[in-house]
């Protein structure tokens, strides 16, 4: 189990690297620490709990016992906790980019990650494409397009104009 907790938190580490310009919060990358954190502590307690069935010891197996209730009642506290803020959360990294959303230009590295992350979440602009009307960007071309990484894999000839959803 700590083995594949570990795997789960150098995986987000690694994958929202490139996010880094939507994760302004230093803090965003936190729960990904505190996972392999707890896969340290898992395999603390695993070896705890090896050597006190190998030597059938009633003290070693009622710590083991009692740590386990704690990081059971943490578990259920960190659940609580997420589904109460899941809402401000969600509101947080919406505000974040939708202001990552009005640098884009199409040239800075700011760009580069709007466009990585809508060709990889297979999406376009915060909530849907209608967004990208508000923003300086698309003012200042004048085309009435939104940027091509909105376009959808399977549309060989998208230019990425309004007058084609379908294809956005």
């Amino acid at each position: 189990a700590a083995a594949g907790l570990s795997y789960v938190g150098a995986y987000v580490i690694n994958t929202y690297k490139s996010y880094d310009n939507f994760l302004q919060d230093k803090y965003a990358l936190l729960p990904a620490v505190i996972i392999i954190c707890v896969a340290v502590v898992m395999f603390i307690i695993g070896l705890i709990g090896c050597c006190a069935t190998f030597r059938e010891s009633r003290v070693g197996l009622g710590l083991f016992l009692a740590i386990i209730l704690v990081i059971f009642i943490a578990e259920v506290s960190a659940f609580v906790l997420g589904f109460v803020y899941r809402e401000k959360v969600k509101t947080d990294v919406q505000g974040t980019m939708q202001s990552v959303f009005e640098k884009y230009d199409g040239k800075n590295p700011e760009s580069t990650v709007v466009d990585y992350l809508q060709e990889q979440l297979h999406c376009c602009g915060v909530k849907n494409y209608s967004d990208w009307t508000t923003t300086q960007w698309f003012n200042s071309t004048g085309n009435n397009s939104v940027p091509r990484s909105c376009c959808q894999q399977e549309a060989k000839n998208c230019t990425g104009h309004l007058d084609q959803p379908q294809e956005l």
